[in-house]
């Protein structure tokens, strides 16, 4: 037996699939293509998360693609998260195109053309379904963590939600947040003080000072209502194939900070309402997290352990997640060993860190008898992938050098026509396009304010009258007094007296009083 048989041998056993799979490609030996040995991924270990990995246009997009799109025939709902908005030609049928029908002809299968059903979402102004959480859905914990908070802050924040809870005051957006966090040292600090004790000035204006910064990078327009029911995520077509939604996130590079909070709120959220499952044929929903350097390099320290943490757990709700970035090392070990499948495309080396890197990332696969890692890894053309996975017993499978299928959808994006006709056929759009800015704390708060200050106002204007009507009581009794002629001067002298004596007792009345109110 030579090694072309030895090697096609280990791959079919390897990546031999008795259930649901997913057909990658075929594996390449030798830089060849070898037909008749398929790589495949069983759907059954593809909640055990992943990575798609290689340099700027290595081909990591239409990996994801492809993936996607598989994912979908099998009844499999996908969450994209497209910052560089490539991935929206998933709702439209690729081209037959000479290279993609050559690439076929190679791998031994037909190409086949077709559309994938997609459901465009968005954080901010870009056109789709609007995602939206509340302030108190988002809870204190990862607030204080977006906010990248020190421990007294944050149990100040923690303080604000309880009394918030307490006197029923609904945090929906920022600016109930701001609002309650100016009452808790301004009209309502002796209260708070009093209950749940001292907030400090200087505590407050530091994170208030922070919820601007997040404000400036266009956070408000995330938090508010309707809140998104990630339920909606779970949708299949008429054809059984599971919608694959696409969150437009092109304006979040700049915006690293919003987009690692956005993605861990999703994550959170979707590990407290989806149930715990056991071992499942297929997964229940799968995530693609593009640009995912941009979570790991720019957040703070605490953001990336809650990643970290619900990253290892949400497998358990049937749910996989795949990172999509140019170097593994990108990735924190302690998620990058959490990971089953991986995808690597192409690495450069141009420069002595850059062979330096690609030699550690080669560590990150299993040593093969057909192939020197670390060379492949600088040989591969685009379209080509190193790939590793678990099969269904949860064994990590041999490493194949793959030559990948083409997408059936377009390998381009849609034109605005087309993004606003696929909106408009959306069931989604409507229900959380409209904002609802109902009564919440920023309201009720003003509300009472308000109250109090007309009360204030109520008290200081009875008090004035009584002062009136007193020192027109007293002007009637003088005027009797001094109108009597036979006592005339006897009047008088009693007059002076009594005036003395009674504008004696309005004048301490009246400083009571005054002090009282102070």
């Amino acid at each position: 037996m030579n090694n072309k048989d030895i090697f096609q041998n280990a791959i079919s056993d390897g990546y031999s699939c008795k259930g649901g799979n997913i057909l990658l490609g075929c594996a390449m030996l030798d830089g060849e293509c070898i037909p008749d040995t398929p790589v495949r991924i069983p759907l059954k270990t593809m909640n055990r998360h992943g990575l798609i990995a290689g340099a700027t246009g290595t081909g990591k997009t239409k990996t994801v693609q492809v993936l996607a799109e598989q994912l979908s025939e099998n009844g499999v709902p996908v969450l994209l998260m497209d910052l560089k908005g490539d991935l929206s030609g998933l709702a439209r049928p690729g081209a037959e195109k000479e290279f993609i029908l050559e690439r076929h002809k190679k791998l031994g299968f037909p190409y086949v053309a077709k559309a994938m059903p997609v459901e465009l979402m968005t954080i901010s102004n870009e056109k789709g379904v609007r995602l939206r959480a509340t302030v108190t859905e988002f809870g204190p914990v990862m607030l204080s963590k977006l906010l990248d908070l020190n421990d007294v802050q944050s149990g100040v924040v923690s303080l604000i939600f309880k009394y918030c809870d307490d006197h029923r005051l609904p945090l929906i957006d920022l600016k109930d947040f701001k609002k309650i966090l100016q009452y808790s040292i301004q009209e309502g600090k002796a209260m708070i003080s009093k209950e749940y004790g001292n907030v400090s000035s200087a505590t407050v204006n530091t994170i208030i000072r922070k919820i601007i910064e997040l404000e400036q990078q266009g956070s408000e327009m995330f938090f508010g209502e309707p809140s998104f029911n990630m339920e909606d995520l779970l949708r299949l077509d008429k054809n059984g194939n599971g919608y694959i939604s696409i969150i437009r996130l092109t304006d979040m590079q700049e915006k690293p900070k919003l987009f690692s909070t956005f993605m861990l709120s999703v994550l959170a959220e979707i590990y407290a309402t989806f149930p715990e499952l056991g071992d499942q044929p297929k997964p229940k929903l799968v995530i693609f997290i593009d640009e995912a350097h941009l979570v790991f390099k720019t957040a703070a320290r605490a953001l990336i352990d809650q990643i970290e943490a619900i990253v290892k757990l949400i497998r358990s709700k049937g749910v996989g997640v795949y990172f999509c970035t140019q170097n593994p090392t990108d990735i924190p070990e302690s998620v990058l060993s959490q990971l089953g499948l991986k995808v690597q495309h192409a690495l450069r080396a141009f420069t002595a860190k850059d062979r330096k890197e690609i030699k550690q990332t080669a560590e990150n696969y299993p040593l093969s008898d057909f192939y020197k890692t670390d060379q492949v890894l600088t040989s591969l053309g685009i379209g080509e992938a190193l790939v590793t996975a678990l099969n269904e017993k949860g064994i990590p499978t041999p490493l194949a050098a793959t030559y990948l299928r083409a997408p059936m959808t377009r390998m381009d994006i849609l034109t605005p026509q087309e993004i606003t006709q696929l909106i408009e056929g959306s069931e989604l759009v409507s229900v959380y396009q409209q904002t609802i800015d109902r009564n919440s704390a920023y309201e009720i708060l003003n509300q009472k304010i308000e109250s109090a200050l007309e009360h204030e106002q109520q008290e200081k204007n009875r008090s004035a009258t009584d002062s009136v009507k007193r020192s027109g009581q007293d002007k009637s009794t003088l005027e009797t007094i001094t109108q009597n002629t036979m006592v005339r001067q006897v009047g008088r002298t009693l007059a002076r007296e009594l005036m003395r004596g009674l504008l004696g007792v309005l004048g301490v009345s009246t400083n009571v009083r005054s002090r009282r109110r102070r």
